[in-house]
């Protein structure tokens, strides 16, 4: 019999351990902890870069850089981290939606700052997490489809399209 889940509503798969969970809670964990301390360390000025780097852009401190960082690393792979303790179905999507802005993340720097060492490991990071989720969503960790009902005296047409008439 499967589980309700408590974080999106839905049903999660029968068995009792998810596959890659306790892999997708610290891994994710650590790179958004990551990304929140680069973005802490890019707002003090600790050990960045030359401002002289964000010239292209037009940026004259790392205020706009370390919040793209927040909001495309830290936020979407602490959700992530957050929906696979919860035990959600969505897990799968966030894991390669985390993975997807890592990596872009990542490929954005590359212009600017040139390669690193950092940039390879977080690379590899992202497309092993989007491994992971790709398994995960094989196992059969992946939100159910969307199930239209049809309206009375309206065949055909989903609820809520506004061709329904009150009687």
């Amino acid at each position: 019999m499967p589980a309700a889940n408590i974080a999106a509503g839905g049903e999660r798969p029968a068995y009792s351990t998810l596959r890659f969970r306790r892999t997708i809670v610290v891994v994710e964990t650590l790179v958004s902890l990551g990304g929140l301390a680069g973005s802490v360390q890019l707002l003090a000025g600790a050990a960045t870069p030359p401002v002289s780097a964000l010239g292209p852009l037009g940026f004259s401190s790392w205020r706009l850089p370390a919040a793209w960082l927040f909001l495309s690393v830290a936020v979407p792979c602490g959700l992530a981290a957050w929906l696979a303790w919860r035990r959600s179905v969505w897990t799968a999507p966030a894991v390669l939606l985390a993975s997807t802005l890592l990596a872009i993340e990542l490929l954005v720097q590359l212009p600017f700052l040139g390669p690193s060492t950092l940039q390879l490991i977080f690379g590899a990071v992202a497309i092993g997490m989007a491994i992971v989720g790709l398994l995960a969503r094989r196992a059969g960790w992946w939100p159910p489809r969307r199930r239209t009902t049809q309206a009375p005296n309206a065949p055909g047409q989903p609820l809520g399209s506004g061709t329904h008439q009150r009687p």
